[in-house]
Parts: structure tokens; sequence; C-alpha cells
């Protein structure tokens, strides 16, 4: 079933209602089909003389046309003299003569010659400046300088200097400390060793007479065991007498030993003593040393204000 027109206005006929809409409907795409844009956003125009060039390429053309014809007509010429070896005869036979050699080359000697006379006169001139002189004079500049200015030349050289020379010198106090260190150390462990070997000594020398002395005893028993009471007697008196000898011997080794280890000790502390004397002479004289250097800085100083 057909379905009338709904206008959205109040109106009395919907045929007509329906037909004025649509009717201003498409004045109104007519309008807009139509419109013209404020911006214009087409292309811009080209022209043709511009991009193609027809004068620059017409040179061209004629540029090529003279270089082919060119080159045809000289290769038509290399041709030419290849088959037929030239027509022209270039080798001249005749000498070539000048009219006024003579001329030039008196002209030539009489400048040699005044050339030669300016170098003799610039050689034989004297100098006006004496340089010399102006050593001399640059010299005693320089002394006034160092008289009045306040740190000598080169004074960051010098100063670099004895900053070595301070560092060298601390070194080698310190290679001798750690010197002096080792032997007294090692004099020390000698001294030590000296007081230990005689005591070792005394008791190597007491256990060996001991023990000689009892295996003596046995065998002297076992070999007179056959004989007297008379004969036991007396070899008991005789192994008492020698054991006293013994004891006697050994107690002036014991004696002996003793005054070796205290001459020993009282070599090593003089020794030490001596040691330790010369390291302070040393450091006295150090001392004495860096306070000269010191006068003599404050001294330089003073001069150089």
């Amino acid at each position: 079933m057909f379905k009338s027109y709904q206008s959205i206005n109040p109106c009395q006929s919907r045929i007509l209602k329906a037909r004025w809409d649509r009717k201003y409907y498409e004045e109104h795409r007519d309008k807009v089909r139509e419109a013209k844009p404020m911006v214009d956003t087409k292309p811009p125009t080209t022209y043709v003389h511009l991009h193609l060039k027809l004068k620059k390429l017409q040179l061209e053309e004629e540029r090529y046309a003279t270089i082919e014809r060119d080159n045809r007509i000289l290769l038509e010429k290399m041709s030419q003299i290849m088959r037929n070896k030239g027509r022209v005869d270039n080798h001249n036979s005749y000498v070539s003569k000048s009219l006024n050699r003579e001329k030039r080359q008196q002209e030539l000697l009489r400048i040699t010659r005044e050339n030669q006379e300016i170098l003799k006169r610039i050689l034989a001139r004297e100098p006006e400046y004496n340089h010399l002189q102006w050593d001399r004079e640059w010299e005693e500049n320089e002394k006034f300088m160092d008289s009045i200015a306040r740190y000598p030349r080169d004074w960051w050289q010098i100063q670099q200097e004895e900053e070595q020379r301070w560092k060298e010198e601390k070194k080698e106090k310190r290679r001798k400390e750690k010197s002096r260190g080792k032997s007294r150390t090692g004099r020390k462990s000698r001294t030590k060793s000296r007081e230990e070997s005689p005591l070792e000594e005394r008791e190597e020398d007491t256990t060996d007479e001991t023990e000689t002395a009892r295996e003596d005893t046995p065998k002297e028993q076992g070999e007179h065991t056959d004989d007297n009471s008379g004969d036991q007697n007396g070899n008991d008196g005789d192994e008492k007498d020698r054991n006293d000898d013994n004891d006697d011997d050994g107690k002036e080794e014991r004696d002996h030993g003793d005054e070796k280890g205290r001459n020993d000790d009282n070599d090593g502390d003089e020794k030490d003593r001596n040691d330790d004397d010369d390291g302070k002479g040393e450091s006295d004289h150090e001392k004495n040393e860096e306070s000269q250097e010191a006068e003599e800085k404050e001294e330089e100083e003073a001069m150089a204000a």
C-alpha cells in the first residue's frame, strides 16, 4: 500500500507540499553544486615555452652539427695524409741568421760587468749595526731585570728541580734506614745464635762425658771380674779420679764458654751503639744541611724582594 508524504510543517494538501519540498531541495542541490570556493585551490597554469625550450634545443643541434662537420673534415684530411703522405714539406734547410747578434752579446757582457761591480761593493760594505754590541747590551738589560724582578728567571724550573732533588734525597734516606734496620736485625740474630751456641756446646760436652763414663765403667768391671777384690778397689779409685778430672775439665770449659759469650755480647752491644751513633750523626748532618738550604732560600727571597 502506498504511503503518503509526511511533512514536517502542517499543510492543507500533502501532494502539493511534497512537490514544493522536492523543488526546494533540487534548487538547494543546484546551488551547492554551482557554488564557487572562496580560496583558489586549483593548480597553477603551465606554460609550454618554459618547459619545452625550443631555442635551446635548436642551438644544441647546431653545435652538434658543426662538431660533426669538423670531425668529418679532420678525418678526411688524416686519411688523405695516410694515403699520400702529405703534400707539404716542412723541413727547412736554411740556417737562422741574426743581424744584431753582436750588439746583443755586447749588451749582455755590459750587464754582467755591472752586476759584478755591484756585488763587490755590497760585499765590501761594512755593517752599520754591531750585533756584538747588541748582545752585550741585552745581557746587561737581563742583569738589570733580574735584579729588579721578584722571582728569578726560569724559577718554576728551578723549583721543580729542587722538589725532584728533595724527593730523591728522601728516597735515599728511606733506603739507608731500611738497610740499617736489616743490618741491626741480622746482628741481633747473630748475637742470639752466639749466645745459644756455647750453651748448647756445653750441654753436648757434658752429655758426651757422662755417656763415655757410663760406658767405660761396665767394661772395666767386666774385664776385672775374675781379679781380686783388691784390684777392684784400686780400679774403683782410678775411676773416681778420672771422673773428678773430667768434672774439673768440664768446669773449666764452661767457664771459658761463659767468658766467650760475655765478650761476644759486649762486642755486639758496642757495635749497635756505634751504629746508633753513626745514624744519629748522619741525621744531625742532614738536619744541618736542610737548615742551611732553608736559610739560603730565605736569603735569596730577601735579595729578590
